[in-house]
């Protein structure tokens, strides 16, 4: 009886105190385009209380006595603004702001706790002043992320990071607005991950991460993961015209569907579309040609739901050099542009349906439902070893497929308070199903002729998954993140090739941990450990044959790193890490089949820096190091071919008021082992680019130049065994891609 008064007496003090708490509530716009602004970072100033803006760019702060507030805002490519509220007694403030999109100050990033999870992101900015010819090429924006093209231009590039040869997307992660990239139990590669069909114009930026931390990203992301976001509203139309060496030219067009007074009531659509042409600078004409058409709709079904409806196609072909041996150049028997088998070439498609609903509660918990559909053809001609295994007809094969790919993805998050601490809980689904028919390898001559079939078979792979994630924030300075994450496979391959059919299936599940800890010292220091587990799956033809063994080879790793401001125009990010990985790929150029190898360990370092010269212009370098090596082979017989150990990427950008704009770029990626002995090496780089952009209220004006020095160097490089027309014996050597020389480009973009 005496507790039960001491509580009612408690009661009766505490409640008049929080009965005359206010609210404030606040939504933040883009001014360019009228759309609500997700990923603001919101501070009421010296209570330490800030939060992020949701997906329809509120934001709230409960729980505030009578009195004047000051709500710092601030985005990364936006001006920082800091407005005033006056908060009465049991008052409901509502407070709308618009923020003006500008050039990034370094002097106002603020290293904080609250952003700790999502610190690493590419803006539209970065896009607009390097030398991009496709959206693959954005990939290179990724501190230490290399790619190199060996097939003309279009088949996905071979990429490279933190000591990864991913080949085309083995262990790296690549999204589009939540809808997966990477093509699993592909007919070239695992993981085959192609971006062209996404037009670079109208990449709105890219969030990534490296590593296996993140607990929505599943398979692949052990290595690292990469989501590109694209516009979701043109605050303008627009034209642009490219034309440049080879034979190149190019058009872009934009065209807003609904205008600025139906984007003020939250509606937006567009449709834009792309071709490319170009023969390239091989002594084989290339015939490149590609064409893309996107529509995109966003706007409100309810008063707390946004729908954003995505539908594209794609088509691509070319001819292609395919990759040359060392000796054929040193003979005369080609020139450096030159082609052995000058019959290769491709052809590939993809079309895609992608619906994304939001809600927001009125209690601010966010749901997300998103559904996703891909119709995708592939047919790919190589020839990798000549007259290696067929002296009169020669070595060409076919890979081909026709794929439709079905998928489901949603979360639930709610934010919640205990004490001064903040929690973010996120609980997520997520289904994906490849069905492809007629999976094939196959022997051809001269792209016409199918002399035997090596493969042919229909895959049916299902990924479902679950996770759970918590984000507390402890305090002002303190974060923690927490995840696990449960993955189901279901591999089946249906065998067509005679005498007859045959089905074989395998299934495994797999659990993903994940803790990451930040700690931000003051505004200018924050320390951080990642620590995670991630996987890869491997083909389903390799699995089945197998009964099902490996089919989710685990990943762990940790980055053990800091982000420091030294002094205000400087920001430094560094990063000790270490992956180890249950299986490595290794890719059989001769059979054009992955198969699973043995266990690897890596580690390394990551340095980037961004320093501010003056007003208008800004230096960046990046420093990336590893030491990749196998550890089940014996030492000397342990490296692991073409994975690099030092790259570095770095340059000068330029932003006036006048409207000139641009940068002068370099990479460089050190020699590398070829094989495993490392008697076969893969020579390093240094290629610089440029760019100058003059731009004016309704045009801009641009020039790009690749390789502004005309280095001559190796895109591509590969230890292969093969045999020259008229060799008695097989010679194995380096075998490479000549990267570009110098290639320059013009551009006008006009805009209404």
């Amino acid at each position: 009886m005496q507790k039960g008064l001491y509580v009612l007496l408690l009661w009766l003090v505490v409640l008049p105190a929080y009965a005359h708490l206010g609210r404030l509530l606040g939504t933040v716009y883009d001014q360019t385009t009228n759309l609500p602004l997700r990923g603001v970072t919101v501070q009421l100033t010296g209570l330490g209380r800030a939060t992020v803006t949701n997906e329809f760019g509120q934001y709230r702060f409960d729980g505030l006595v009578a009195a004047s507030y000051k709500i710092e805002l601030s985005h990364v490519g936006y001006t920082s603004q800091v407005i005033t509220v006056s908060l009465a007694d049991d008052q409901i403030a509502t407070v709308k702001t618009v923020l003006v999109a500008a050039s990034v100050e370094l002097r106002e990033v603020v290293v904080a706790s609250l952003r700790a999870h999502d610190q690493q992101l590419i803006s539209q900015l970065d896009i607009k002043l390097r030398p991009i010819v496709n959206s693959q090429e954005i990939l290179r924006i990724v501190p230490g992320l290399f790619i190199g093209q060996h097939a003309g231009g279009g088949k996905a590039e071979q990429i490279f990071l933190r000591g990864f040869d991913l080949d085309h997307g083995t262990d790296i992660r690549l999204t589009v607005d939540g809808m997966p990239v990477n093509m699993v139990s592909h007919a070239h590669g695992q993981g085959y991950a192609d971006l062209h069909f996404v037009i670079p114009e109208l990449v709105e930026g890219a969030d990534f991460k490296k590593g296996p931390y993140t607990t929505d990203k599943g398979n692949l992301a052990t290595a690292g993961w990469v989501d590109f976001r694209t516009r979701t509203a043109l605050d303008r139309s627009f034209v642009k015209l490219e034309g440049g060496q080879y034979d190149t030219y190019r058009a872009v067009a934009g065209l807003d569907l609904l205008g600025r007074k139906r984007r003020a009531n939250k509606q937006s659509a567009y449709l834009a579309s792309e071709y490319a042409y170009s023969n390239s600078y091989f002594d084989n004409p290339q015939r490149f040609r590609r064409l893309n058409v996107v529509g995109k709709y966003h706007g409100h079904v309810s008063a707390n739901t946004n729908l954003t409806l995505t539908g594209s196609t794609f088509w691509s072909r070319w001819n292609h050099s395919g990759q040359i041996p060392d000796r054929a150049v040193a003979s005369g028997l080609v020139g450096w542009f030159g082609s052995v088998d000058p019959t290769e070439g491709g052809e590939t498609s993809r079309t895609n349906l992608n619906a994304q609903l939001v809600t927001v509660t009125p209690r601010n918990h966010v749901i997300k439902n998103q559904f996703f559909y891909s119709n995708y053809n592939f047919t790919l001609y190589s020839n990798f070893t000549f007259f290696l295994k067929d002296s009169l007809n020669g070595d060409q094969i076919r890979q081909q497929e026709h794929r439709n790919l079905v998928g489901y993805s949603g979360s639930y998050s709610a934010q919640s308070s205990l004490g001064k601490t903040s929690w973010t809980t996120t609980l997520g689904a997520q289904y994906r199903q490849d069905l492809t028919q007629g999976t094939e390898l196959a022997h051809t001559r001269n792209r016409a002729e199918t002399l035997d079939r090596i493969q042919y078979g229909n895959v049916n792979e299902i990924n479902a998954a679950l996770y759970a994630d918590e984000l507390v924030q402890l305090s002002s300075r303190f974060t923690v993140n927490a995840g696990v994450r449960v993955d189901y496979f279901r591999s089946q391959y249906e065998d067509r090739l005679p005498p007859l059919p045959v089905t074989k299936r395998a299934a495994q599940g797999i659990v993903s941990p994940k803790l990451n800890v930040y700690y931000t010292v003051n505004p200018r220091l924050q320390l951080y450990l990642n620590t995670g587990k991630g996987f890869h799956s491997n083909d389903a033809r390799v699995v089945t044959v197998q009964n099902g063994r490996q089919i989710l080879p685990g990943g762990y790793g940790s980055d053990l790193g800091l982000i420091v401001k030294p002094v205000p125009n400087l920001l430094i990010n560094a990063a000790a890490w270490y992956l180890w990985l249950a299986q490595e790929f290794v890719y059989v150029g001769d059979e054009g089949v992955v198969e699973p190898s043995g266990r690897s360990r890596r580690v390394g370092i990551d340095l980037s820096a961004r320093y501010q010269l003056s007003k208008t212009l800004y230096a960046d370098v990046d420093l990336n190091t590893a030491n990749p090596r196998s550890l089940d082979a014996e030492v000397g017989q342990n490296r692991l071919p073409l994975a690099p150990v030092f790259t570095s990427t770095g340059g000068l950008s330029l932003q006036t008021p006048a409207g000139w704009n641009g940068s002068v770029r370099y990479r460089y990626m050190a020699n590398r082992p070829a094989n495993e002995d490392n008697s076969i090496v893969a020579n390093g780089y240094f290629v610089t680019d440029m760019q100058v952009n003059y731009a004016r209220r309704h045009y801009t004006l641009g020039l790009s130049v690749q390789n502004l020095l005309n280095t001559r160097w190796k895109e591509t490089q590969f230890a292969t065994e093969s045999r020259l027309r008229g060799e008695a014996t097989p010679v194995e050597e380096i075998h490479f891609t000549p990267g570009t020389p110098f290639f320059a480009r013009l551009s006008l973009t006009y805009f209404w």
